[in-house]
């Protein structure tokens, strides 16, 4: 097969068809007809020699032969797109560029106020958008570039996405200051006799320190369930309730904070995005000013944060 034979177009007929695993959907997002991509998938068919797409009920499922092919069709494509935009070079101080980050409101509540900062500072025409999408639609986001990043914990398993540890940050118990056990060492005695507020994205089920403390035979009091991270310091600042949260979240309240009577894990951070976009320039200045950001974050001493 000789390049000069190929309509180079028809590569991004297979992305669109690859990313939605739908005719319909990819149709859509080229601006094109049902039959013209219909018609393109036939042409791709006989230009590979494989059916690259079956059909199963409503999805368009890749054969092994388009799943080899689609991380080098990505890259092609987007080397292709940055040699329009000046030689492939990203000028961050001229940029007008929008980046869209995937991030919960308790990551966004640690690292999006000091990104945006800097984002402002050297790029001053660049803008930020947050948004929390469902971790099973994510690989499709990034790989249509309707998202950019995403920050999350390392459950995501995807050979098409890229990703590198951002942050660490441990868990610790959070109370008023006035509070009714303020004033004692926090045991685990004390840690259970605690009312506790919960945050979960969830209506039911077990969270973090529920497992943690399920391993030990012990199970705590939840008054309050919660499915919002900054909503919850507030009501414990109000209430006798207690919230068990990152250091880099409740650090911000004047409260009595200290460290848990057991071993949580700390929360733990990854930055993702797609493998297509790996060598982007604009994407890897902005990867590398997040990761930047997030070696920068305060790291405070236990003398320094934690009640005594």
């Amino acid at each position: 097969m000789r390049l000069n034979q190929v309509d180079l177009n028809l590569f991004v007929v297979f992305d669109a068809i690859y990313t939605e695993r739908n005719l319909t959907r990819a149709a859509e997002i080229l601006y094109l007809s049902q039959p013209a991509v219909s018609n393109a998938l036939a042409r791709l068919r006989r230009t590979f020699d494989d059916p690259l797409f079956i059909r199963m009920q409503k999805t368009m499922v890749p054969t092994p032969a388009a799943e080899n092919m689609i991380g080098r069709i990505r890259k092609a494509l987007l080397l292709m797109k940055s040699s329009l935009h000046d030689e492939g070079a990203f000028h961050a101080e001229k940029s007008d560029k929008i980046f869209r980050i995937n991030m919960s409101d308790l990551i966004a509540a640690m690292i999006l106020p000091p990104v945006d900062e800097m984002a402002r500072s050297r790029a001053p025409g660049v803008n930020l958008e947050s948004y929390h999408i469902p971790r099973q639609e994510l690989a499709r986001e990034l790989a249509m570039g309707t998202m950019d990043f995403s920050i999350d914990v390392p459950l995501l398993n995807d050979p098409q996405l890229c990703h590198a540890p951002l942050l660490k940050e441990r868990y610790v118990c959070m109370m008023r200051k006035d509070h009714p056990l303020a004033r004692e060492p926090l045991t685990m005695e004390n840690y259970l006799k605690l009312s506790h507020i919960h945050v979960s994205s969830r209506r039911s089920g077990q969270g973090y320190v529920e497992n943690a403390l399920n391993v030990l035979g012990l199970r705590r009091q939840v008054h309050l369930r919660l499915q919002h991270y900054m909503v919850a310091p507030l009501v414990a600042m109000r209430s006798d309730l207690a919230l068990t949260a990152p250091l880099a979240l409740v650090r911000q309240y004047d409260a009595h904070i200290v460290e848990l009577p057991f071993d949580l894990p700390d929360l733990e951070l990854h930055l993702y995005w797609h493998k297509s976009r790996d060598v982007d320039p604009a994407n890897l200045w902005m990867r590398h000013k997040i990761m930047e950001v997030a070696l920068r974050l305060p790291i405070e001493s236990e003398h320094s944060i934690l009640t005594q």
